[in-house]
């Protein structure tokens, strides 16, 4: 009886420690195979993963905390909420201006979250008087997150996927830590769900969902400008719209947000001046240095210059407006293959005279077997006069 005591005033005194470290949400979960954890294989075996690799090299690990960290007993998760307050919409619906996802306004969440899961770490590690009790994670490791979530009694996974908690939405970072510690595991959520709701499903813009539940990647925006390293499909270029990082488009429909939708207390997570809307000519231009100086300590470092300015490229074709000929036309001369290539369809896009002059020219003296196949394609395709679209 007095093991099972102590047992709850240490895991209450942990959830109080949690709070204090900032974070928003904190449950216990049992170190066992999430629910949905047999669906991992069979998304896998259809593709729907890309070329996210690691997501088939760990999965034996992923669908068993136990396997990811031997002897665990408990696993720790915490959120913490990154959403901002909504931009200017004049702004954020302005074509000539790139939309990137809410959780990369401010800084990169590896870099907060971690730490104080570290902190938490050592808080345990020093109540129960052992070292090296555990792993902390901040999705990096081999954790099915929002499953684990469900059993920590977070919320419930919603039909677009993600972890919604039915009176904080759906806006919020998780890590977890999972330890070799006895702990009182947290119920799931008896509240909430999709129910006849579909709106993710329809408001996505490029069709990714193969149905409730099921995303297939190669096809999700987040994972065109983010995951996927070389040139985004033709098909979905026209698709993606203005989004040059990520899409939150399946979370602003969702009516838990709508509803709910936390904002975050987390300083870090504030909004970086010229980040939430920035225009997208300006991005064109940046070279390396730049690049680097503009986005250190930022999620779309991820990118690397050339995903991004190959993001930017796809919108600048989408906007499909005149005045972003210019930098477009010296981004065909970028050290970068994939730069170019992109540069190439956004130019056959917008048309006109000037930029069949540029595209012809670079034609003649490209090297990359794929950048002129792009080079050919945007000459078939270009239109003769100027089309402005914005």
């Amino acid at each position: 009886m007095q093991m099972m005591q102590d047992v709850v005033q240490l895991t209450a005194a942990l959830k109080l420690e949690a709070q204090r470290l900032g974070f928003d949400l904190v449950g216990i979960a049992e170190a066992a195979p999430p629910p949905h954890a047999a669906a991992l294989d069979p998304w896998l075996q259809a593709g729907h993963a890309g070329e996210m690799a690691y997501l088939a090299k760990n999965a034996v690990r992923r669908a068993d905390p136990r396997e990811a960290v031997p002897g665990s007993r408990s696993i720790i998760v915490c959120g913490v909420h990154y959403r901002a307050a909504e931009p200017d919409p004049e702004q954020w619906n302005d074509p000539s201006r790139g939309q990137i996802a809410r959780y990369a306004w401010g800084d990169d969440y590896h870099d907060i979250l971690l730490p104080k899961l570290r902190t938490l770490q050592t808080w345990l590690e020093e109540r129960v008087g052992r070292a090296e009790i555990g792993r902390s994670y901040v999705d990096t490791g081999p954790v099915l997150e929002r499953p684990v979530g469900v059993m920590a009694g977070l919320g419930f996974q919603g039909k677009n996927t993600l972890l919604i908690h039915p009176r904080q939405g759906s806006w919020f970072f998780l890590g977890e830590i999972l330890v070799d510690v006895a702990l009182v595991f947290d119920a799931p959520q008896s509240v909430g769900g999709c129910g006849g709701c579909t709106r993710c499903l329809r408001a996505c813009p490029t069709n990714a969902f193969v149905g409730p539940h099921v995303l297939d990647a190669r096809r999700c925006i987040s994972y065109l400008t983010i995951e996927l390293k070389g040139p985004i499909p033709r098909e979905l270029r026209p698709l993606m719209g203005n989004h040059i990082y990520g899409c939150d488009v399946c979370q602003e429909v969702c009516p838990w947000n709508v509803r709910w939708g936390q904002l975050t207390q987390e300083p870090s997570f504030a909004p970086r001046a010229d980040i939430v809307a920035p225009e997208l000519i300006s991005l064109m231009a940046l070279d390396d240095e730049q690049f680097r100086a503009r986005f250190k300590g930022s999620p779309i470092k991820r990118t690397k210059r050339r995903g991004l300015l190959r993001n930017v490229a796809v919108a600048l074709g989408n906007w499909g407006d005149p005045r972003a000929v210019p930098v477009l036309i010296r981004a065909l001369g970028d050290h970068e293959p994939l730069i170019r290539g992109h540069a190439a369809w956004a130019l056959g896009r917008i048309g006109g005279a000037e930029a069949h002059r540029a595209l012809a020219d670079r034609r003649l003296a490209e090297q990359d077997e794929w950048v002129c196949e792009e080079l050919g394609l945007a000459l078939a395709d270009h239109v003769v006069e100027p089309q402005g679209r914005g």
